[in-house]
């Protein structure tokens, strides 16, 4: 059995920025159903990039040009800085997760 850890929302200026709604997601691989990671979802809309400093758990390697599924190793995203805000992110492919809603918490294996 692993250790759960609980997040709480991060208010930033970023989620100000985007009307103060924010949620968790758990992010799973299309592919396998592989648990990727507990992310900060801030705004509507859809989930095109994830923003590095809003991936709560786990730790993403930050010298990796690729998001890779470790269950199956199907590329998830490409690395490379949002321009419109000067932010690390990863470009999600179509169709590479699914998410469910969370309430911030990961339990780790």
């Amino acid at each position: 059995m692993g250790i759960n850890k609980i997040f709480l929302l991060k208010n930033d200026i970023y989620r100000k920025a985007r009307g103060g709604y924010a949620r968790f997601l758990n992010l799973y691989c299309a592919s396998c159903k592989h648990h990727l990671a507990l992310y900060q979802k801030d705004g509507p809309g859809p989930l095109k990039r994830l923003y590095l400093d809003c991936i709560l758990a786990p730790e993403i390697t930050k010298n990796k040009k690729e998001l890779i599924c470790k269950s199956c190793k199907k590329i998830i995203g490409t690395r490379y800085i949002y321009q419109k805000e000067n932010r690390p992110a990863i470009r999600l492919y179509q169709g590479a997760i699914t998410k469910k809603v969370g309430k911030g918490i990961y339990i780790s294996k």
